[in-house]
């Protein structure tokens, strides 16, 4: 039975790290967006509980502390689909910026805070010969940091409000050069 209850472990960790990134692909609702990202960190957890409780623990307390920062920032300002997200902090960067670095943190980008607990996970689950599952997760996540870096590709790169002032302003800067070159010849 001892198999039996690893094996049916190992599937709901692979279904779970599955089943949540491919979920969130085409979500524009946050609250949905979060739950799909809560069932694929889901698998995380399960396949670190298999590892020790220590590492299960600190995975816990990382994630738990960055989806309260996320979900809290949320409610503050009202959040619930990611088209306010583009519009939202057109004024305030800094907002815009500690936003975004806690999803690609929730995401586990290697340079910021989420990826130390996967990094764990990941070693733990090396040195245990688990490779597949490690491989399944690994991709997982690579599906799951696409949707978080188009998210905040496109609110830092293809903001309208942002880029619309931009081309305005070169459009005044040639129109004035232009001027400026026709009574130089004239």
């Amino acid at each position: 039975t001892y198999l039996n209850i690893k094996y049916l472990l190992l599937i709901s960790v692979i279904l779970s790290v599955i089943i949540g990134a491919i979920g969130g692909l085409n979500q524009t609702s946050l609250r949905k967006l979060m739950a799909f990202s809560s069932i694929n960190h889901l698998g995380w957890m399960l396949s670190s509980l298999m590892i020790s409780e220590s590492v299960w623990f600190i995975y816990f307390f990382f994630y738990s502390f960055l989806s309260f920062v996320l979900t809290f920032m949320f409610n503050i300002f009202k959040l619930f689909h990611l088209n306010q997200l583009f519009s939202w902090f057109v004024n305030s960067k800094i907002l815009k910026f500690t936003l975004f670095m806690n999803f690609l943190s929730l995401g586990g980008l290697p340079p910021f805070l989420g990826f130390l607990p996967k990094w764990l996970v990941i070693q733990q689950l090396t040195l245990c010969n688990q490779y597949f599952l490690l491989l399944m997760m690994m991709m997982s996540t690579l599906i799951t940091l696409f949707f978080y870096l188009r998210i905040c590709y496109s609110a830092f790169m293809m903001n309208y409000f942002e880029n619309n002032w931009i081309m305005k302003m070169n459009m005044i800067s040639s129109n004035t050069n232009m001027y400026l070159i026709m009574t130089f010849f004239s």
